[in-house]
């Protein structure tokens, strides 16, 4: 067990950084949903207030009154065993409760748990405390990327902060890493650090050599793709890829703008001219893919990724791999809503590894699998490549 006092730190500074991410927004950006996949600040400002109050005050602090009965079926987001919620695509339409009225949600249960960490805490808690915290950052990150996506389809283009460099340069030059073939071990084995449930049951696989990038795919290297009509030749697609191709009119990565034949890129510090030297971003699977084909090279599985990692640096894009999200061998959901926090979506998902200029410190490790549907774009995703 972790003294009390360290986790009581270690959960303050997780609320207060959520709250110091929206500190840039203005009242009436807190409100805007403008796809399905992203949602209001204020929710994710509620939703992660509401986890705490559903899983830990309720379940254990005596006679707990909860701050208003309706927040669960507002901040609730796809716990089917914890009651009805309002559907994904009508989180923006909740004009009430206001933001203010959200940040006194946020401190009351703050301050509620701060009480619960006064009396005795036991392992339970503790692992449901640290999901919690982690999950909130989770939320961060998605907070981040769901205001990129909010400004960046304003069109006025308005900048987040001055101070966000989320184009980090690789200052090395390209070398491939060979791993021979052999059996390896993967997943996550220390049960005294902090890990979520997909990423334990380590195991053994099997791998060929394969050799992998030190580096990401740059825009730059990217560009070329787009110029030698990577977007326009079918046979280098997923036919769902291409199929969503046509469909959306895709021609080139989210947020990239062609304005006077110069190819400008949005960011959080606005509208900018793009960096060819920058690792390329906001990429669909179907995108890395076809790029992939084109470099007459592949995607990585998560596993030769894993195995690598060690050799390259990584935690700028969280990356693309060949891998389809599923159980590890012996994988079992825990009891309750929290095995509704990963293995209900072992489906129809890619793996992503590594990271991102999002990702909150302290947040991200070697075994990490995120995961998302292929066609999704909105997060810091790019890709290495591997042969």
């Amino acid at each position: 067990m972790i003294p009390s006092e360290t986790l009581l730190a270690f959960f303050l500074e997780t609320r207060k950084e959520t709250e110091n991410i929206c500190l840039p927004l203005e009242i009436e950006d807190y409100v805007v949903q403008p796809i399905v996949d992203v949602s209001p600040p204020k929710w994710h400002l509620g939703h992660t207030t509401w986890f705490f109050e559903e899983l830990l005050l309720k379940k254990c602090k005596p006679n707990y009154t909860v701050f208003d009965p309706d927040f669960a079926f507002v901040f609730n987001s796809y716990y089917e065993s914890l009651g009805k919620r309002v559907i994904r695509s009508n989180r923006g339409n909740l004009s009430r409760p206001g933001v203010s009225k959200i940040y006194d949600y946020r401190h009351y249960v703050t301050n509620q748990m701060k009480d619960l960490f006064s009396s005795s805490f036991s392992k339970e808690m503790e692992d449901i405390l640290y999901i919690g915290i982690h999950h909130e950052k989770q939320h961060q990150e998605l907070l981040l990327t769901d205001i990129k996506y909010i400004l960046g389809n304003n069109p006025l283009l308005p900048k987040y902060s001055d101070w966000y460099n989320e184009n980090p340069i690789q200052e090395f030059p390209q070398e491939w890493i060979t791993t021979p073939e052999g059996v390896y071990n993967i997943g996550h084995a220390n049960t005294n650090t902090f890990c979520y449930d997909n990423e334990l049951g380590k195991h053994n696989v099997y791998l060929q050599e394969y050799q992998i990038s030190n580096r990401l795919v740059t825009n730059g290297e990217y560009l070329q793709f787009i110029n030698a009509g990577g977007y326009k030749d079918a046979m280098l697609w997923h036919a769902d890829g291409w199929e969503w191709l046509q469909q959306n009119k895709i021609e080139n990565p989210l947020y990239w703008h062609l304005i006077n034949k110069d190819w400008q890129q949005y960011t959080l510090e606005g509208l900018k001219k793009l960096n060819t030297k920058a690792p390329l971003t906001h990429i669909s699977y179907y995108e890395a893919f076809a790029y992939a084909q084109w470099k007459s090279c592949r995607l990585p599985t998560e596993f030769e990724w894993e195995i690598a990692q060690k050799q390259f640096h990584w935690g700028t894009r969280w990356e693309w791999t060949e891998s389809a999200y599923l159980p590890y061998p012996g994988y079992t959901k825990p009891p309750g809503a929290i095995g509704e926090y990963n293995g209900k979506f072992m489906v129809n998902q890619k793996v992503l590894r590594g990271g991102s200029v999002a990702t909150p410190k302290n947040h991200t490790r070697p075994t990490y699998r995120n995961f998302f549907q292929p066609n999704l774009r909105w997060q810091f995703t790019g890709l290495r490549l591997a042969k």
